[in-house]
């Protein structure tokens, strides 16, 4: 199994993540539910008009923490905004009461990844495996 592999399906097993961003010097962090990997990279999505994704935009800096029952994971580096139709048609194929709200708002849905990323699953007292992935 690959390295990429094994953290996406540790967000699968945690099903909801939080996504740590900030605005000047205050970090704000959000729970997130969807990801997608593809093509080596876990693919992450919000709308364009909300908050996050601005944050995002000011500062790419970005870092996920899950718990899947047993462990936990750090996934931190830089979030590369990306134009993914293929994404975005996923999103909304999976989440289809997402993307008729959308679509009848006439919103856009944004797509990143996590670049220069460190992965760290952690017990409660150690990080137990290190994970690095440059995707440029």
């Amino acid at each position: 199994m690959s390295d990429i592999k094994i953290i996406d399906d540790f967000l699968e097993r945690a099903e909801v993540f939080y996504l740590a961003t900030s605005i000047g010097d205050q970090p704000k962090c959000r729970p997130f539910g969807y990801h997608y990997l593809d093509d080596g990279k876990i693919y992450f999505t919000s709308g364009t008009f909300k908050d996050v994704f601005k944050q995002i935009q000011a500062n790419p800096k970005v870092e996920i923490a899950a718990y899947d029952g047993d462990k936990f994971l750090r996934y931190y580096g830089i979030a590369k905004i990306v134009k993914n139709d293929k994404i975005v048609k996923r999103a909304f194929d999976e989440l289809p009461e997402v993307g008729k709200i959308f679509e009848k708002m006439n919103l856009e849905l944004g797509v990143f990844y996590i670049d220069h990323a460190t992965a760290e699953i952690r017990n409660e007292l150690d990080i137990e495996k290190t994970y690095k992935f440059e995707h440029e």
